[in-house]
């Protein structure tokens, strides 16, 4: 069954987007997860795709657009195929942190740039060819450890999926625990498709936390807040930047009402101050994709996928001076102007990447959310 769904993903999931001709001299392979437990992220990082201009730098573009099924071993493999059978000179994806962390390793082995979707907690020094576009998830505990430090709340749970993204986000919690001046009481995980955690929202419940923070994404994200919820709990709940998007709020339902969610600014962009260095990109951003989309069905993940592109389409208008799209020597000269990006401003962040940061973002890329009403209002 499992080897079906691998085999159908090859010959019914692949679109390729031409974006120019079909003799377009950039090549850029891009992996998300638009089925499997991932899809609610994977869809709209696809769809940006589907919205950009028809040049990359400056130069005609192909898209290669593939679905991992949220499976790492096959975003691995779909990595492999675009760098030695179609040639890519830069890999986009994938959208969460299993998935992009697979695919890291073809980026380093073949020496081909990746845009990692999903926040990499990989050293640059160790992988020079991997980037980060998505908000780092120690900024992202930083606002929620600024938001419990103000509570004064002392104890905190901690409930996250089973993986490295849950395993992501108790390390930056922990990291600011000092500082912050609270305790992680529990460390409780789950699977992306268990269908139940009571048993871990009792023993959070029973640790008696002032506040709880959960680690995981999209819809399957929801599970642990609707349960705290059914069982009583009444302290403050936290959520990552990764259940940002309408399912989560649909799967959540009332009881996601005041919930605080550290993301990027784009959801709220209209909420934002005229002088935020995101506001205008943000807005940017929103007019393409629902030009193709319809209108208000932008997200925060497919804002990322946009300023991807941004990153990029720099990035190439600086290497193709250097070398030939389709070269080792043109994807070097790629990897090494996206190093050089400085002060770009995005949909949701203002990036300045450096050889030791290829993440790029500050505090100007997160804001703290509240859930009111089934809706994300700009708590501060």
């Amino acid at each position: 069954m499992r080897h079906s769904a691998k085999s159908a993903l090859y010959a019914t999931a692949t679109l390729v987007l031409l974006s120019g001709t079909a003799t377009a001299d950039v090549k850029v392979g891009v992996i998300t997860g638009a089925t499997g437990p991932g899809a609610s992220l994977g869809i709209p990082y696809k769809n940006t795709f589907s919205a950009l201009p028809a040049t990359l730098g400056g130069e005609p573009v192909t898209y290669i657009v593939l679905d991992d099924a949220t499976d790492p071993a096959t975003a691995a493999r779909l990595a492999r195929k675009l760098v030695s059978e179609d040639h890519v000179d830069l890999l986009i994806g994938s959208g969460n942190v299993p998935t992009a962390s697979a695919i890291s390793y073809v980026a380093s082995e073949t020496k081909t740039p990746q845009i990692a979707l999903s926040p990499l907690s990989g050293e640059p020094a160790k992988n020079p060819w991997v980037f980060s576009v998505s908000l780092p998830t120690t900024l992202q505990l930083g606002a929620v450890a600024d938001d419990i430090k103000a509570r004064n709340a002392k104890t905190v749970g901690y409930i996250g999926f089973s993986d490295g993204w849950g395993d992501q986000v108790y390390a930056a919690l922990m990291s600011h625990a000092a500082a912050a001046g609270y305790t992680v009481v529990t460390n409780e995980r789950y699977a992306r498709l268990d269908t139940s955690v009571v048993s871990q929202a009792l023993k959070v419940i029973a640790a008696k936390p002032d506040a709880v923070v959960l680690g995981g994404s999209g819809t399957p994200g929801a599970l642990p807040h609707t349960t705290l919820v059914e069982r009583g709990y009444k302290g403050q709940i936290y959520h990552s930047a990764a259940v940002v998007n309408p399912d989560f709020l649909r799967i959540g339902g009332k009881a996601l009402q005041g919930a605080l969610v550290a993301a990027g600014p784009v959801v709220v962009v209209s909420q934002l101050p005229d002088n935020s260095p995101t506001k205008k990109p943000g807005l940017d951003f929103g007019r393409a994709y629902d030009a193709k989309f319809g209108a208000n069905t932008n997200n925060s993940f497919s804002a990322y996928s946009w300023d991807a592109y941004l990153i990029a389409d720099r990035a190439v208008n600086v290497a193709r001076a250097k070398a030939k799209p389709g070269t080792p020597e043109f994807r070097e000269a790629l990897r090494d102007a996206m190093e050089g990006t400085t002060e770009l401003r995005g949909a949701q962040g203002v990036y300045t990447m450096s050889a030791s940061d290829h993440a790029g973002s500050d505090k100007r890329a997160v804001v703290l959310l509240r859930i009111v009403d089934g809706a994300w209002k700009l708590a501060q």
